[in-house]
């Protein structure tokens, strides 16, 4: 009897031994959130600066393509060549599209042309396949190659299975920083990540901010600007230059600008 008495006693000794074990493992951790994955705050430039005052943001881009078509944008009209294409008219738009059909089309603006007005042209450039640049307004030596994407493509862009989609709405009170988990934080989280200062805009910060998200998601090759319908074209080209970190050196390997589809006429004038 003594045999089995002392098999008895060691299985009940290592039934104790893993109970004891098991009481001092640590739980399993919870899989990570990924809020907590998110840069960190996007702080001022320097706490000690006033309010008003906007950093020195030099002009960042890439030299125009020498043999593109040159559309000017101003007045309700866009101007290609010696070509005039009213902007409100439909066949007008046509017309424009079959001339930009797969060109490489460098566009400026040189007065109040907001992107609302703008987006007529921005559609049939959109339609004709053509490679598009946006002109620096001050700086003629500096373009911005840009991805031309309506509502509609934008949004499938979002919706792809991938992390990232950084990308900066543009709006009066300056720009929102977003990514697929959510927003990055400016100095004031209830503010815009990158505020206007003294009515002008942080380019400054706004190349930061960006630079910081792509070091977040490393693997992020494109963003996107998606400026407000109000916002003047002259504005979307400033803010343009924020995607680049250096001359010939964007942040990111794309840059896609967002515009709003037009309304179709009906013929008879009505919408």
């Amino acid at each position: 009897m003594s045999a089995p008495s002392s098999t008895s006693g060691r299985e009940l000794l290592a039934l104790l031994a893993a109970l004891a074990l098991a009481c001092t493992e640590k739980p399993a951790s919870p899989p990570p959130d990924l809020k907590s994955a998110a840069p960190p705050p996007l702080q001022p430039l320097d706490p000690a600066e006033a309010a008003f005052q906007v950093a020195p943001a030099a002009v960042f881009g890439e030299e125009p393509p020498p043999k593109a078509l040159h559309l000017s944008l101003g007045a309700g009209h866009a101007k290609l060549g010696e070509d005039d294409f009213l902007l409100d008219s439909p066949d007008a738009m046509r017309a424009l599209q079959a001339k930009a059909k797969e060109a490489t089309v460098l566009v400026s603006t040189h007065d109040d042309t907001f992107l609302a007005q703008a987006a007529a042209a921005l559609e049939a450039l959109d339609e004709a396949g053509a490679t598009v640049w946006i002109e620096h307004p001050s700086e003629p030596r500096v373009a911005f190659p840009v991805l031309l994407r309506d509502e509609a493509s934008f949004q499938t862009w979002i919706d792809e299975p991938k992390l990232g989609k950084v990308r900066a709405i543009q709006r009066a009170d300056g720009f929102e920083l977003m990514t697929k988990i959510g927003k990055l934080p400016g100095a004031d989280p209830n503010g815009p990540t990158v505020p206007v200062r003294g009515g002008q805009m942080d380019v400054a910060t706004l190349r930061r901010g960006l630079s910081r998200l792509k070091e977040r998601f490393s693997k992020a090759d494109d963003a996107c600007l998606m400026p407000s319908f109000g916002t003047e074209m002259r504005a979307v080209a400033r803010a343009l230059t924020g995607f680049w970190s250096a001359a010939r050196e964007p942040i990111f390997s794309q840059v896609c600008l967002v515009y709003p589809r037009p309304v179709p006429r009906h013929p008879d004038g009505g919408h």
